[in-house]
């Protein structure tokens, strides 16, 4: 089949090259002209897909990026995987319609379209279906298929990747339902139809309401324990022992997950939207875990105190989790991208390394153009990029730990750092604080 997949980031760029290996004809559509050119050099920016899974597919031309509106056409099944983030607190679903009123205009009777990209239950069925209808022409269920198949993505995770992580499938009708699931039979080892798309969306947003409340709970006790003198690792290991109802969470930097904070506010937002109600429950986690940046700079600037070191001038070099950006779920702030803007604007030297399994040299190190947050929702913007080497580990005055990539080098970083900041309770040694 002729696939397109609007969207070529961490969700979309996985699914276009799995599409390919399995025989599909694939469009990899984004309008980021810069991110086309680097897929067409065979340079990925996404963990999930090496170069070296990425380049035989190009030349094979089984994949092919495009940032041209003109090569839609014609598919047989197109999946939306663009960015859905939030705007003061709403959905901002603008790149959805984006992406449905270009495939409308190539909408052909009998083809496919799946949204993986995050919305509120009722999003395939009240916003995508008459965007797609209106500007083609045809109507959902007679004339073609639309169905809801929400991504599931664990960033950093070797364990679970797109092809043997189940995937929900939905549809808009039996037919619409067997299409889709007939798509991604193809593509993942085991798929999970659920009744309607609205299940689908709500499917997704209780997955990542459940990681944010109990993400919140273990970063506020981080922050109890400390207080206290208490170690709450050790408290999350033993309670980790229980073999039944305790799945284990770790406190980290803020909601950084693939799905955090975005996802979790969009049920809240239609909650008040629809029944006038608020969740208070998922608002409170985003609450506590949108705190979490402040805390670990407050950490910081403490610790930097006691070595005699204010701030201002310090030497800081964050390890933050990869900058990838476009992801199904949207893009936002990430608590690395808070926590470099707060540093800078106390005077600290921010440096960003992040390990990332990408071709190419590694971006070399100096200031980014100060013009807010990255489009991806990374730390660069208020940063210097540099490189996770041991000179840059021992210049630093402090090193703070954000990503639980396994590409990080635990015992380079405990080493050569003068005082490392662990917020993600991985290395031990003299010099390592955790948070």
């Amino acid at each position: 089949m002729r696939v397109v997949v609007t969207g070529q980031g961490r969700t979309g760029l996985p699914l276009a090259v799995r599409a390919a290996e399995v025989g599909h004809r694939v469009v990899g559509y984004d309008v980021d002209e810069h991110r086309i050119k680097r897929l067409t050099a065979g340079e990925s920016y996404v963990a999930d897909v090496p170069a070296a899974r990425l380049r035989p597919l190009l030349r094979g031309g089984a994949y092919r990026p495009s940032a041209d509106p003109a090569d839609v056409e014609g598919f047989d099944v197109a999946v939306i995987t663009v960015p859905a983030p939030l705007r003061d607190g709403a959905p901002d679903l603008s790149r959805v319609e984006s992406s449905a009123m270009l495939l409308a205009r190539h909408l052909r009777p009998g083809a496919t379209v799946v949204l993986e990209s995050t919305g509120y239950p009722g999003t395939t069925e009240e916003l995508l279906a008459p965007l797609l209808e209106e500007g083609s022409g045809l109507i959902a269920g007679p004339d073609f298929h639309l169905g809801c198949s929400p991504e599931r993505i664990d960033r950093g995770d070797p364990a679970w990747r797109l092809e043997n992580t189940p995937k929900v499938v939905s549809g808009l009708g039996p037919a619409a339902l067997a299409a889709v699931d007939g798509f991604y039979r193809q593509l993942v080892e085991r798929t999970v139809p659920v009744s309607s798309c609205r299940q689908a969306e709500l499917t997704q947003l209780l997955e990542c309401g459940f990681r944010q409340v109990n993400t919140a709970l273990v970063n506020e006790l981080a922050m109890f324990a400390h207080d206290l003198g208490l170690d709450l690792r050790e408290a999350i290991d033993a309670a980790a022992a229980k073999p039944f109802g305790h799945p284990r969470f770790t406190p980290g930097p803020g909601a950084d997950g693939p799905c955090l904070p975005i996802d979790p506010a969009f049920l809240p937002w239609r909650a008040q939207r629809a029944l006038g109600q608020s969740f208070r429950l998922v608002e409170l986690a985003n609450e506590v875990n949108g705190r979490m940046p402040e805390y670990v700079v407050r950490r910081l600037t403490a610790a930097l105190a006691e070595r005699r070191r204010p701030v201002r001038g310090s030497r800081v070099l964050l390890l933050a989790p990869a900058d990838e950006g476009g992801a199904a779920g949207g893009s936002g702030r990430t608590p690395a991208a808070r926590i470099a803007e707060l540093l800078t604007r106390a005077g600290a030297e921010v440096r960003v390394a992040c390990p990332h399994p990408v071709s190419g040299p590694h971006p070399p190190a100096g200031p980014h153009p100060p013009a807010g947050p990255s489009p991806d929702g990374g730390p660069s913007a208020s940063a210097a990029r540099a490189g996770a080497t041991p000179g840059e580990l021992a210049a630093a005055d402090a090193v703070v730990l954000l990503t639980d990539h396994e590409d990080v080098d635990d015992r380079a970083v405990t080493r050569h750092a003068r005082y490392l900041l662990d917020c993600r309770r991985r290395p031990a040694g003299a010099a390592v604080e955790v948070l």
